[in-house]
């Protein structure tokens, strides 16, 4: 980025005020410092600013792919109105956790890339954010024999790995949440069944 747009002194001012409170009455036991941007993978992300966390729960936000830690970036640049278009230049970080996954989607996609070169046939990834879905593009931008794009909406958009001339796939549509089945109202909860208890014998005894 030639020329900074966020500082230090400019963000902690606006992030604070949020970040400080919620974190306390969510009980978490971290603290976080802002330093001036840097990263290991310029070439994929090159914050301005990082806020880094550490402390006794710093693990919490970074279970299941560091779902929590990337929930408090966003909310936190939504909190601070910031441009959708600005959001990767203010990265929450714990433990080198996004230098370390960045490695790891590396070598995802180039065993990815391996499979298709093999079978032929295209690769679909799980559902990524636009960062990660950048960083398998970025992996696969010098592969003549393959090609990269991105399909679906919202949060289930995904990164489809295809043999260079190869058409597109459909798109597949989201997953479909299990609707529950309405609860029996009274009178119909045994509706069928033998009043005297499983299979029409004595009633289940007590334990």
């Amino acid at each position: 980025m030639s020329e900074r747009k966020y500082t230090v002194d400019s963000v902690a001012p606006k992030i604070d005020p949020f970040l400080k409170p919620l974190l306390a009455q969510a009980g978490f036991q971290v603290k976080y410092e802002l330093a001036e941007g840097e990263s290991a993978n310029p070439d994929i992300e090159n914050p301005e600013v990082v806020v880094r966390f550490s402390g006794a729960d710093v693990d919490l936000l970074l279970a299941n792919k560091a779902e929590l830690l990337l929930a408090l970036e966003y909310i936190t640049m939504e909190a601070m109105s910031l441009p959708s278009d600005d959001h990767s230049r203010i990265s929450f970080d714990a433990q080198d956790y996004r230098a370390l996954r960045i490695e790891e989607l590396r070598m995802s996609a180039a065993a990815a890339a391996e499979k298709v070169k093999r079978t032929g046939q295209p690769f679909r990834f799980n559902p990524m954010n636009s960062r990660e879905r950048r960083v398998i593009h970025l992996a696969m931008r010098n592969e003549t024999e393959l090609r990269s794009e991105s399909t679906g909406h919202g949060g289930y958009r995904q990164v489809v790995i295809y043999p260079a001339g190869m058409a597109s796939l459909p798109e597949a549509p989201p997953p479909a949440f299990p609707t529950r089945s309405p609860r029996p109202r009274d009178g119909e909860r045994d509706r069928g069944r033998p009043r005297g208890g499983h299979g029409g014998g004595r009633g289940r005894g007590r334990r």
